[in-house]
């Protein structure tokens, strides 16, 4: 991108003092890793940086915070940030989303709030939160065009934010394994390590660090998993009685929709994960020419071509062939 792409954003930045951070709503490692980061390098700038959940993370992304952050709707309401608790926010910045529909509950606080936005994104566009936006869609992540920004800013990245930078890319990538790793997420990643990154370190925490209930879970869940089209649709679901019966939370399924495309004939995959609320949570995978985030956007969702997610109404039994729909038509 070119210099005239960051400017604006720099500009906004610099003028700024009080700085809101968020996200989308389901954070993942992507999302985690550029709040992070954000907060580490506007602080190092002077900066009075404010991160902000709108639901709480999986546990094994803590590590990025030095102290925990508050989730919108749990720790914070909406009148407490039009209420001035984090004091006179003159720019808020939202990462790795551009859609009000992953921003439950925040949505409310940007339609009344009056001050500047900038979005850093890699997603389609969609509805246009930022006053500055810098989408790339060609970056496998956010972090990325965090990163690239950074760069050009010449801001000064420490380890700390270099290892949040390092998340965000590699599990976007399925740690440099999915169909977006390209020679500029392994040319910047090594730019991060060069930087004092241990790859091997922060494997081991992501990935190597779950707990016992969140594999009971996703036992729970294999036992559901049905291949249909002969093996190239895979659909599994856990319920609300899983949840309460291993104790695991629901912010433990990221990535368990990624278990089954471990068969070698499953090209599309699903989980639905039914919610308190009664909605069906579905995540949707792809791993060849099947677009899930056309199938996603249908239903008001959103995402990747390989990787997308939507909400869908009650029965589980309903939400699973709607989406079983959808696939036969792309499958036959």
């Amino acid at each position: 991108m070119s210099g005239e792409t960051y400017q604006p954003a720099i500009a906004l930045i610099e003028k700024a003092r009080n700085v809101l951070v968020t996200t989308h709503t389901r954070p993942d490692g992507d999302a985690c890793g550029c709040v992070a980061a954000v907060a580490e390098v506007l602080r190092g700038l002077g900066k009075t940086v404010q991160p902000l959940l709108l639901s709480p993370m999986p546990d094994w992304y803590a590590f990025l915070f030095d102290e925990e952050v508050p989730v919108l709707g749990q720790d914070v309401q909406v009148e407490d940030l039009t209420g001035g608790r984090f004091g006179a926010i003159d720019l808020v910045i939202i990462a790795d989303t551009n859609s009000y529909s992953q921003l439950p509950r925040f949505e409310d606080y940007l339609k009344q709030d009056t001050q500047p936005v900038l979005v850093i994104d890699h997603h389609v566009p969609a509805d246009k939160l930022g006053q500055v936006e810098i989408a790339d869609r060609s970056a496998a992540a956010a972090g990325l065009v965090l990163l690239d920004l950074l760069t050009f800013a010449g801001w000064p990245v420490t380890k700390r934010a270099a290892e949040a930078l390092f998340v965000a890319i590699a599990t976007d990538t399925g740690w440099f394994h999915l169909r977006n790793t390209d020679s500029r997420v392994f040319r910047r990643c090594a730019d991060l390590i060069e930087m004092g990154v241990d790859s091997n370190g922060l494997y081991r925490k992501l990935y190597q660090s779950f707990s016992y209930t969140r594999f009971e879970l996703m036992v729970a869940m294999l036992k559901t998993v049905e291949l249909h089209f002969d093996g190239r649709y895979a659909s599994q679901y856990l319920q609300r009685e899983d949840f309460e019966r291993t104790g695991a939370a629901y912010r433990d399924t990221e990535n368990l929709v990624n278990e089954c495309q471990r068969i070698g004939s499953v090209s599309v995959s699903a989980l639905f994960v039914e919610l308190k609320d009664g909605r069906i949570r579905c995540s949707l995978r792809s791993r060849d020419t099947i677009d899930v985030n056309e199938i996603a956007r249908k239903f008001g969702g959103g995402g990747h071509k390989l990787a997308s997610g939507t909400y869908l109404p009650a029965p589980l039994e309903h939400a699973m062939q709607l989406i079983h729909d959808e696939v036969v038509q792309r499958l036959t």
